[in-house]
């Protein structure tokens, strides 16, 4: 299965990343890294890797720089993360005993988010269609992230990946402004009566934050985690505190 797979990895100064992303990749023949013009050091640490090739292109959004990268791919199958993914080892060895003669297009994986290279015993991050048949998947930009459209059957992967992001706090901050305000349009253009639970939540702005903190630290069981646990929950609430105010510049009522 292996040989069927290419990596597909989007870059822009991920030098404190990049490293510990590519070391799990040494399985494959070639890794494709769309990259936005980094200025920092990601190119030259990624041109440790012999299998790494670098197409770089303006970004313009994250669906349209992944499905761009798509097109650089020759394998039937491609594994799409993100440069603050580490896949376990586990993972790994399933990926390598995957049956390409079963009915399933894409495969789910769930994950372990880290703080400092420490999993976390829980997070609010969802599993992700990770692993997909080029014919049969395509990204469209939704809200601040964006999502996989498979046209096939899926189904889910039993190893975890770990999302293991070690970029400074600025940099986490000023994305998380930039988010804030693309979810906040998402959510305006909904009605309520359309949204899940938790985006409803997320629409009663004052609520939101108090309610995601005690539940990572009490709902989750991060507490028992410690500091680490109290920088997640701590990390969510100023996510959605920033959304809430992204919210009320809208006019929200």
């Amino acid at each position: 299965m292996l040989d069927q797979v290419t990596p597909l990895i989007l870059t822009w100064n991920e030098e404190a990343n990049i490293e510990r992303c590519l070391k799990k990749l040494l399985w494959a023949k070639r890794v494709i890294v769309v990259d936005s013009f980094s200025t920092d050091r990601t190119l030259d640490l990624m041109k440790n890797f012999t299998n790494v090739e670098v197409v770089q292109r303006k970004f313009d959004g994250f669906a349209s720089q992944d499905n761009w990268g798509i097109e650089h791919i020759h394998t039937p199958w491609i594994l799409s993360i993100d440069a603050d993914y580490v896949l376990s080892d586990e993972l790994i060895a399933e990926m390598k005993t995957l049956n390409l003669n079963v009915e399933y297009d894409g495969y789910f994986a769930a994950f372990k988010y880290c703080i400092d290279g420490s999993p976390l015993r829980s997070t609010l991050l969802p599993p992700r269609e990770v692993l997909f048949k080029k014919e049969k998947g395509r990204y469209i930009q939704d809200g601040h992230a964006h999502k996989l459209v498979n046209a096939g059957k899926s189904s889910y992967l039993k190893g975890v990946i770990y999302h293991d992001d070690r970029k400074p706090f600025k940099r986490w901050w000023l994305a998380q402004q930039k988010y804030s305000s693309q979810e906040a349009d998402k959510l305006m253009q909904v009605s309520f009566a359309c949204l899940n639970t938790q985006d409803k939540l997320r629409k009663m702005i004052f609520f939101a934050p108090i309610v995601v903190f005690l539940y990572c630290l009490f709902g989750r069981g991060l507490i028992l985690d410690g500091m680490n646990g109290l920088i997640y929950s701590t990390q969510r609430f100023l996510a959605e505190w920033l959304l809430a105010v992204s919210l009320l510049k809208r006019g929200f009522k």
